[in-house]
């Protein structure tokens, strides 16, 4: 059985590629990639595709049998043809089988809310394609939170707009893990899952944080419209517009949602604390 992940240079198509090598071995593994030059060091066939070439993917995508697309990371209303592009492909070349890299969220709340309509535009357009499917809706990732620790360590705390809303966490090597899974057992096919962990709130991430890294870092709450201008004046306002549309969503309970995790991968969700030891292990 072929099986080909889309986005094969970037860190969540490149977790899953290890994952997967771990279980099943390197054969028979297609990465794509829109440069495949910079997924070399995964060692396994690489195929080149860009996610708005219909022609490439149509390429790409001959032999395989199950396809895992990785969601598209450009503007809301770019992605929905780029994923069409690669769903369409699929069927010329009668992939029987596509896994989807969605995400949780709420589709009208907040600023971040564009790019979960996005996704769940491509989801219908995936159940609606014909082929078998499994869709994960990923948590958000911790680790960036993790990446800023030295920001937060310069300014004494965690900085946000969430408040005391709760947020399901995930990392990038629990969702490898679970796509694995999704990809190659068809007891998942027609399924939904939300792939998060358990719901924290910003003051018990600092409290995780201080306890592995020997921090003394408070958690501080700023307003919505504050976070966002902080975020956009460092990041543009694209991004940072994103970026503060996510922690209002904290904020508003869209990222406290019921766990599918462990329904995905066999065993249960690894704890923030584990995760956050975990992600400090990688940086030594």
């Amino acid at each position: 059985m072929q099986i080909a992940i889309t986005a094969a240079s970037g860190q969540l198509g490149a977790a899953i590629i290890s994952q997967l090598i771990t279980n099943i071995g390197r054969d028979n593994l297609i990465g794509i990639a829109r440069t495949p030059q910079k997924a070399e060091h995964l060692g396994i066939e690489l195929r080149k595709g860009d996610y708005n070439n219909r022609h490439e993917f149509e390429n790409a995508l001959k032999g395989v049998e199950n396809l895992l697309i990785v969601s598209s990371m450009d503007e809301p209303q770019k992605r929905i043809q780029q994923h069409r592009n690669i769903i369409e492909a699929a069927k010329i070349n009668g992939v029987k089988k596509i896994v989807y890299t969605s995400i949780v969220g709420d589709k009208e709340k907040n600023a971040f809310s564009p790019i979960v309509k996005s996704n769940r535009q491509t989801e219908e357009d995936i159940q609606n394609s014909g082929m078998n499917w499994v869709i994960g809706r990923n948590g958000l990732y911790i680790e960036p939170d993790l990446e800023y620790i030295d920001k937060y360590i310069a300014s004494d705390g965690i900085f946000n707009s969430a408040g005391d809303g709760l947020c399901a966490y995930t990392s990038r090597s629990e969702l490898a893990f679970a796509y694995a899974e999704m990809l190659t057992d068809n007891k998942h096919n027609g399924k939904i899952y939300n792939l998060v962990g358990g719901a924290i709130s910003q003051t018990q991430l600092a409290e995780y944080i201080n306890q592995v890294y020997h921090t003394k870092l408070a958690y501080k709450i700023a307003s919505v419209e504050d976070y966002i201008k902080d975020r956009q004046n460092e990041l543009g306002d694209f991004l940072g517009t994103i970026i503060g549309g996510i922690y209002e969503g904290i904020k508003n309970g869209s990222f406290n949602v019921k766990s599918d995790f462990e329904q995905a991968a066999g065993r249960p969700h690894k704890s923030v604390l584990e995760m956050v030891a975990g992600f400090k292990k990688t940086q030594i």
